[in-house]
Parts: C-alpha cells; structure tokens; sequence
C-alpha cells in the first residue's frame, strides 16, 4: 500500500474508531438494561447508578436520550434509593440537555415527563433549564388537580360496589395493576399486608384493574389476595387518573386529601412512608 493511502485508511479508523466504540457501548448498555429486572434489591442500585454514569459519557444523539430514558423507566421500580435515582435523572437531564427533543403536540415528549416525574415524586433535581420540562411539570401538577376532584363507582369480584367519595373517614389506597404486569405482582403480598395490617384503623385498599372480571377473577383466586379488587370498565378511571404506567397508587387522608403517589412498583417500606402522610403509622 503506497505511504497516501495507508495514511488516508489510518485517518478513516480513526475517525470511525471513536463511533464504533460507542456504538459497543450503546449496545453493552442495552444488554445490561434487559437483564435488570432479573438482578437482586441489592444488586439493582449499583448496577443502575454506574448504567447511568455509562450513559452519561454516550456521545449526544437520540440514542443516549433512549438509553437515558429507558433506565428512568427502569429506575424507579422497586426502592432504589436517593443516590442512584439522583444519578438516573443526571444522565436523563444531560442527554436532554445535549439533545432536546423536539415536540409533538401539546404534550411534551416523554422523557420530559419522566424527569419530571422523578423531580416531583422521588424528590431529586434536575438541571435542565428546558421550557419542556417546565411544561411536564405542569402538566404533572394539572394531572394531581385532576385526580384530588375525582370520584367513581366501581364494583368488585364479588358483586360490592364502592364509591371513592363515600369512603371519607378512611385513609384510602387506589391502586393500578394488571395480570399480565411483573412488577404489579411483585408488590401484591406487600399490599396484602399492609391492608391486613391497618384494615382495624380504617385502611381501605382498592385494587382496580381494567382486565376482564373473569381472567381477573381467575388470577385472584391463586393468591390469596384480601384488598378490594375492582374491575374498570372500558378504563374510564384509569383516564381519570391519568394513568400511563402500572403498578400505581394513590393515598388519599381521611379527609379526601391526596396526600401522596407512587410511579411505579413500590416496596413495603415506601408504601408505609405514603401512608405515614395520610397518618397512619407501624
């Protein structure tokens, strides 16, 4: 090879060189988010603190905004703890920094809503100064307005309705699964729990899924679980929550209040601390 062309071929690698390693880092990445369901409650935080310190040092692209997002999604399953959730919504709020992502609509596209989920609910911060994310924010606070006015009849498995305005006087727990959804019935024996726990001081669990009554009814009856579960026709209380995830659960006081939210699948221990806010306590 002549002295030009070996030096134009050596210039070429090396240009490529620093996209093909990201490219194998992106794709070591995604493989790592794949498996991290499958990990331990110990295991999980440091392996999703150092995903995001990964992510963090992507190149800026659409590719690191997914990765981004994708581990938020993740992140919030299960507790996690202040540190690692930090270090989720920094990597989130850098790849949006370094790429904003355009909107469509009114509706501000979804990572937004996810960093501002976690700056809302999981208490962390958020440097971005992005007219989306104070947008998303907003539309988080709209959405809290919406459910504190909200009422419904629903009836249960066994032919009970219940009205959510009518149960004032108990602390209630309004709770969004599915059959079909892990991370719902990973928190179910805990949710059993606590109703058994703190049903004698007025604690009230409702359970709605929007399922058929006859495939919920079958996944039910193997569990053994005690709480209300409550069949959503059509899903028109999920619309009136706004719900765009399961698991979710809302808390309200005695006096209606809503007092507190989870976005994802909670433990024993975070469900205790919501319930704390409506005044119940171990």
């Amino acid at each position: 090879m002549r002295p030009i062309h070996r030096a134009l071929v050596s210039a070429v690698l090396l240009l490529a060189a620093p996209v093909l390693l990201a490219q194998g880092n992106e794709s070591e990445i995604t493989k790592q988010l794949r498996s991290l369901r499958s990990l331990s409650a110990t295991e999980r935080p440091a392996v999703t603190l150092k995903l995001a310190r990964q992510i963090a040092t992507l190149p800026a692209g659409p590719s690191k905004v997914r990765l981004a997002y994708n581990l938020a999604n993740l992140a919030t399953e299960g507790d996690q703890g202040r540190v690692t959730l930090q270090g989720v919504a920094d990597a989130l709020a850098k790849s949006l920094a370094e790429s904003p992502v355009p909107a469509k609509g009114d509706r501000p596209p979804e990572p937004y809503i996810e960093l501002a989920k976690l700056v809302r609910y999981e208490n962390v911060t958020a440097t971005l100064n992005d007219p989306l994310l104070a947008k998303a924010t907003q539309v988080l606070v709209d959405d809290d307005a919406d459910v504190q006015k909200a009422d419904f009849t629903l009836t249960d498995l066994k032919g009970k309705k219940y009205t959510l305005s009518e149960l004032r006087g108990k602390v209630v727990m309004v709770n969004f699964w599915a059959t079909w959804c892990p991370p719902c019935r990973v928190e179910m024996p805990d949710l059993d729990a606590i109703y058994a726990h703190f049903a004698p001081e007025g604690l009230v669990v409702l359970s709605i899924s929007d399922e058929e009554s006859v495939k919920v009814a079958s996944f039910i009856e193997h569990t053994g679980y005690r709480p209300a579960v409550l069949i959503d026709p059509e899903s028109k209380v999920h619309k009136l929550f706004h719900i765009d995830g399961i698991p979710k659960t809302f808390v309200f006081d005695r006096s209606g209040k809503l007092v507190g939210e989870t976005i994802d699948q909670c433990t024993r221990g975070q469900f205790l601390a919501l319930l704390g806010k409506a005044g119940l306590h171990p």
